[in-house]
C-alpha cells in the first residue's frame, strides 16, 4: 500500500482523478494524519493501559533520602502504581501516520522517522530499566546523554552535507549552517565549524527540557500540542516559497512534508492527553516525552529556526532553567533559589493545585507562541 500512495502524492495527479488529487495537497494530508494519530491513541489507549497495568509496567516515586524527594513523594506518593510508559500511544501512533500519509521520497520525513525511533528508542530502554528494575534511575544520566548526543551528531552531520536548497530571504545566502535571528530579515550568523555541535545542544536541549516538564498530569502533552501547532504554522510557511518570500523567511523547499510529521504528533499527543489529563491514567515516560522534545529540535534545525523554537517553546526553556539554576546554586552558595525544581513543583509548594498549575502554563505556552509567531512578521 505505502508504494501506491507514494505514486499517488509524489506524481502530478490526472484532471479526473476525483478526490484523490486532495492527496497531493500538503494541507490535506496534514488534517488526515492528524485525525488518524488521534483516532489510533484514543482507541488503543484502554488497551495499552491495561496492558502496562498487567505487566508491572507502573510508576514509582522517589523515596530517597533528600528534602526534595521525601517532599515529592508526600506530594504524589498516590499516583504511585500508575501505569508509565504511555508514550508509546505517542510514538506507535506518530509513526503510523507519518508511513501512511507522508511522503516517503522527501528527506525531512525519513530524518523526522530516524530522530522518532532513535530518541523513542532511548527513553524506552531507561523506562523499561525503570520499571524492570523497581526504581527510578534507569539509564545512567552519561549513558542517556551519549545518547541523545549521538543522534545530535548524526544530524548535524547530515544538515551540514545535505543539500536542501535553502535560501535566506531577502539576502543572496543559501546553505545549512546559518543562523536565523528573529525580528532581523538581514542577519545570518554562518556558524561554520560550531553547526554540528550547535545542533548537538538543540537536540539534547529540547529532548531534555521536554523531559523535565512532564512532571505533572497533562502538562508536558499540552504544552506540546500549542508548541508543535504553533510550530507546524511556520514550518508550513518555510517550506511555501510565496509565504516565505513574503515573510522574508528562510525558504526550505524540502520542509513542506515535516507538516504532516507535526500534525500526527499534535493528534497523538490529543489522543495521549485524554489519558493523561488529571487524573492520569497513564503517564508519558521518557519514551514520549524524549521523542517530542527531540522531534521538535529536529524540525527546529531542519528548518533553520532554533531561536525562534526558544520562544514558542518557552514553557519547556524555563522548566528547564529552574533545573540549571537550582542545581547550579545549591552547589556554589548551598542555597536554594525556588522551593522545589523543576519549577513546576515550586508552585505546588506555594499550594497552587495541579490543575491551576497546568492551566496556568498552557495559557502561558499560548501566549508564547502567539508571539513566536509574530516575529515572522515583526522582521
Amino acid at each position: 500500500m505505502f508504494p501506491w500512495l507514494l505514486e499517488l502524492w509524489t506524481r502530478a495527479l490526472p484532471a479526473d482523478s476525483g478526490p484523490l488529487r486532495l492527496l497531493g495537497y500538503i494541507s490535506f494530508r496534514s488534517a488526515l494524519a492528524l485525525g488518524l494519530a488521534f483516532v489510533v491513541s484514543l482507541a488503543a489507549g484502554p488497551a495499552v493501559i491495561r496492558w502496562l497495568r498487567g505487566i508491572g509496567y507502573e510508576q514509582r516515586i522517589r523515596k530517597s533520602t533528600g528534602e526534595g524527594a521525601v517532599s515529592l513523594h508526600e506530594m504524589h506518593g498516590v499516583k504511585e502504581g500508575t501505569p508509565t510508559m504511555g508514550g508509546i500511544l505517542i510514538n506507535g501512533s506518530l509513526l503510523l501516520s507519518v508511513l501512511l500519509f507522508a511522503n516517503w521520497g522527501n528527506p525531512c520525513v525519513w530524518v523526522a522517522i530516524f530522530v522518532i525511533v532513535g530518541f523513542g528508542g532511548l527513553g524506552f530502554l531507561d523506562d523499561y530499566l525503570k520499571v524492570s528494575q523497581r526504581n527510578h534511575k534507569g539509564l545512567s544520566a552519561r549513558v542517556k546523554l551519549a545518547g541523545q548526543i549521538l543522534i545530535g551528531l548524526l544530524l548535524g552531520v547530515y544538515m551540514k552535507y545535505a543539500n536542501l536548497g535553502i535560501h535566506y530571504a531577502p539576502t543572496n545566502v543559501v546553505g545549512n549552517t546559518f543562523l536565523t535571528v528573529p525580528f532581523f530579515k538581514m542577519i545570518y550568523p554562518n556558524l561554520g565549524f560550531l553547526f554540528i555541535p550547535f545542533v548537538v545542544v538543540v537536540l539534547t536541549a529540547s529532548s531534555n527540557a521536554v523531559n523535565l516538564t512532564d512532571g505533572l498530569d497533562g502538562l508536558a502533552a499540552g504544552c506540546a500540542i500549542i508548541c508543535t501547532i504553533a510550530f507546524g504554522l511556520v514550518t508550513y510557511f518555510v517550506g511555501n516559497a510565496i509565504y516565505s518570500s513574503y515573510l522574508l523567511i528562510p525558504a526550505v523547499p524540502v520542509a513542506g512534508e515535516l507538516v504532516v510529521v507535526l500534525s500526527a504528533l499534535v493528534g497523538a499527543c490529543l489522543g495521549f492527553l485524554w489519558f493523561n489529563a488529571h487524573p492520569a491514567q497513564v503517564f508519558m515516560g521518557d519514551v514520549g516525552s524524549l521523542t517530542i522534545g527531540g522531534l521538535l529540535g529536529t524540525v527546529a534545525v531542519l528548518i533553520r529556526e532554533e531561536v525562534l523554537l526558544v520562544i514558542i517553546g518557552g514553557i519547556f526553556v524555563v522548566e528547564a532553567l529552574s533545573v540549571i539554576i537550582q542545581v547550579a546554586s545549591y552547589k556554589l552558595r548551598k542555597k536554594r533559589v525556588f522551593l522545589m525544581s523543576p519549577i513546576h513543583h515550586h508552585f505546588e509548594k506555594l499550594g497552587w493545585h495541579e490543575t491551576r498549575i497546568v492551566t496556568r502554563f498552557w495559557i502561558v505556552a499560548a501566549l508564547l507562541a502567539m508571539l513566536g509567531l509574530s516575529t515572522l512578521k515583526l522582521r
